[in-house]
């Protein structure tokens, strides 16, 4: 998941979730006063002196976020003031580019705050986060509503042709007047008033989704009594259980841990299926059992909001808001899409379900599968299937050797590129490491910052943000971070990975490498900066590496022994790859569902809080998808990624991209695989060029032709007979 800019705080929305992009003009700013003297010592206040602009997190403290923002806000507001109040007829250069310059403070206070939000937490981060959450709100409305603004660039825009802009420029121009337009520039000042309640209102909830979330997740970790129960856990996990119940006052006893997503890690290998089905329950109960967390009121609230701005912005419902702007542009294409997967899907889920009933019916078991099961039998039956199983992986899945020998060997191998650990550059939490990237002409490139622990205080999942974004207007270049959510082995213990989570890392540093490779004049085209349903793809592509035989070689090394993997069990790892296909699309496509639903209702048609669960089920029923083995990936009260993040009726990219994906693996396939040539098209027709160009136009570039679906369908098990998209 990759994580995009603010750009500007200009967008048609404000999502809180996001990360700024920093800028450092080459002129200071038209009309921003230095800030006072007595708060010079804020670190927020001036450009970063660390290489590559890197924020420096030795001097950032809780108290400097504050007011970081609310002088930042400040100079911004004056800035476009300035522009919007000029004399001086509109013209490209003192009205968007000038724009493109504003927000400087407020970009670099923006970057690391929703950045540490996500990733390093605490009571005053999250304080500050429900002061500002509005009050950004408002900022982004006093701009995006701004009449006179509005009217220089409409003016530019109805004589673009004229202007003579080359076709990035051509791009920002068309790019502002559509994002102004879509926040509401045409309405009313009596419906923009309306809308700029709506917005302050669903950024304070927002917030409070996203806290709720954490807290539940950490408040539904399930507590074990005895080691005993724990049989099938690694002792690695089993001292991590530990030393967690030990963190928490309960020594003696072990504590298991959740993720944000329905499924858990150790319902992989729990014997105990008591407490298998207690971590399950605990789990998907989430958010909807009214405790303190509840979110289900929260979720209601957003919907409705969301739906009545859609309607007073002139579109039927939010969904159809959303996919105006992505690749997709309509719900008829999304629903199509997903609507002729989901009976494949479930239909290979049924038999996947079929095959491990009959294990637990050989075994008497005497039960029906449930999903606490689903992970546990998968594993005997891929055992069974394949002659191996996660716990023989592992050892060969040690965290630094995937990172510099598999994730980064890679890079070199496609792109060229070397890395070099420093260690003398401040990081916000001991366990984040810091690369410098070298470029295949051994010039700097850009910062990588590694963040792949789980953490109390961390936000679930995995994804990609920028603290730097790459502009040739400012002369920056990225620092960008990935976060894991890996579990911390006890000291002095290796940390060994799952293949998923193996996976994860390479699709991470696929968006790492579109950040990184960024090529583009405007801040707002940079890395990432591109439609939520096209920026998966390139992160996904990436993973095809993961298994690639010499780079599997390079990285698959017993952590003790050094040996490699042997060869039968790689070609065991490359058998297996298309397994649990069923499972893994059907709990993907029933969250996309659920999320479409709820989006693409009326103001009148939204449920109440007391409604919300009976909505979602019946949600996955309408869709065909309601099969109990297999829940959503994500549950409507914690579903982060559309209440609390960006992705809001945006969900189903994933697999959108997927086609796209599946498609570009197939033509790496056909033209040589891991090579530099390769490398370095992927990397100049499409990867640099971040949203400068249209998506799609990109692919084309890229690819030579439209995609076809046909890859897609293979990868997952779903031939259908159906021929392109």
């Amino acid at each position: 998941m990759s994580k995009k800019p603010l750009a500007l705080m200009i967008a048609a929305s404000l999502a809180l979730s996001a990360c700024a992009t920093v800028r450092e003009a080459e002129t200071p700013p038209p009309a921003a006063e230095p800030a006072p003297a007595a708060e010079q010592a804020n670190p927020f206040y001036s450009a970063s002196t660390l290489p590559y602009q890197m924020p420096p997190f030795d001097k950032i403290k809780d108290e400097h976020f504050a007011p970081g923002f609310e002088e930042g806000m400040r100079q911004q507001r004056a800035e476009m003031d300035a522009i919007a109040n000029s004399a001086e007829p509109a013209s490209f250069e003192n009205t968007i580019v000038a724009m493109e310059r504003s927000g400087q403070l407020l970009g670099r206070v923006s970057s690391v705050f929703f950045n540490l939000t996500s990733a390093n937490t605490n009571d005053n981060l999250e304080a500050t986060q429900r002061e500002m959450a509005p009050k950004l709100s408002a900022h982004g409305d006093a701009i995006n509503l701004n009449g006179k603004l509005f009217s220089r660039v409409k003016s530019l825009f109805d004589n673009r042709a004229s202007l003579g802009l080359d076709a990035e420029s051509l791009r920002l121009l068309e790019r502002y007047h559509t994002d102004f337009v879509r926040s509401g520039a045409n309405l009313s000042d009596a419906d923009k008033e309306k809308l700029k309640a709506m917005n302050g209102e669903l950024a304070k909830l927002g917030t409070e989704f996203s806290q709720n979330t954490l807290k539940e997740v950490n408040a539904s970790a399930v507590v074990v009594d005895t080691r005993a129960e724990l049989d099938g856990l690694s002792d690695n996990a089993i001292a991590a259980a530990a030393e967690t119940a030990k963190a928490r006052n309960l020594e003696g006893k072990y504590v298991i841990a959740l993720l944000n997503t329905s499924g858990q890690p150790s319902l992989n290998s729990l014997k105990n299926r008591a407490l298998r089905e207690r971590i399950a329950k605990a789990s998907l109960a989430r958010g909807s059992h009214g405790g303190e967390f509840d979110t289900t009121t929260i979720v209601a609230r957003v919907a409705k909001l969301r739906a009545e701005r859609a309607q007073l912005l002139g579109y039927p419902n939010h969904a159809t808001y959303v996919l105006e702007d992505e690749t997709a542009r309509t719900t008829e294409a999304v629903n199509k899409m997903m609507s002729g997967l989901a009976p494949a899907a479930v239909a290979n889920a049924r038999k996947e379900a079929a095959d491990m009933q009959r294990v637990i019916d050989a075994e008497r078991g005497g039960f029906k599968l449930q999903s606490w099961d689903w992970a546990y039998y998968a594993e005997k039956v891929r055992s069974a299937r394949y002659n191996f199983d996660e716990s023989q992986l592992k050892p060969y899945f040690e965290t630094k050797s995937v990172l510099e020998n598999g994730v980064f060997y890679a890079a070199t191998q496609l792109y060229g590129l070397t890395f070099k650990q420093r260690t003398d550059l401040p990081v916000y939490n001991s366990d984040v490491l810091v690369y410098e990237v070298f470029d295949k002409d051994g010039q700097p490139l850009a910062l990588f910052l590694v963040d792949w622990y789980a953490r109390g205080n961390k936000r679930g999942g995995a994804w990609m943000n920028e603290y730097v974004s790459q502009s040739s207007l400012f002369g920056s270049k990225p620092v960008v971070a990935n976060h894991l959510n890996i579990p911390k082995p006890p000291a002095g213990e290796p940390t060994l990975l799952t293949w998923d989570e193996v996976t994860t890392a390479f699709h991470e540093f696929g968006h790492a490498l579109h950040g990184m490779f960024s090529n583009v004049k405007y801040p707002r085209f940079s890395g990432t900066n591109v439609p939520r349903d096209f920026v998966e793809y390139p992160s996904q592509v990436n993973e095809m590496w993961a298994d690639w035989p010499s780079v599997l070689a390079n990285y698959a090394k017993h952590y003790q022994t050094g040996e490699p993997m042997p060869q039968a069990l790689l070609d065991k790892v490359q058998a297996a790859a298309k397994f649990n296909q069923g499972f893994a699309t059907t709990e993907y496509l029933a969250a996309a569902l659920v999320d479409q639903r709820w989006h693409q209702l009326t103001p009148a048609q939204v449920p109440d809080a007391a409604g919300a669960m009976a909505f979602e089920a019946r949600a996955l029923k309408e869709a065909g998808v309601d099969f109990a083995p297999v829940p959503p990936r994500y549950r409507t009260p914690y579903f982060s990624h559309i209440w609390g993040g960006g992705y809001s009726a945006g969900y189903y990219a994933y697999l959108w991209s997927e086609v796209l994906d599946a498609d570009s693996v197939e033509w790496f396939k056909q033209n040589g695989g891991l090579s530099r040539a390769n490398g370095d098209h992927f990397r100049y027709t499409l990867l640099s060029r971040g949203g400068s160009q249209d998506a799609i136009k990109l692919f084309r570039d890229f690819s030579g032709r439209e995609p076809y679906v046909e890859p897609l369908l293979e990868r997952r098990g779903l031939n259908t007979g159906k021929k392109k998209k």
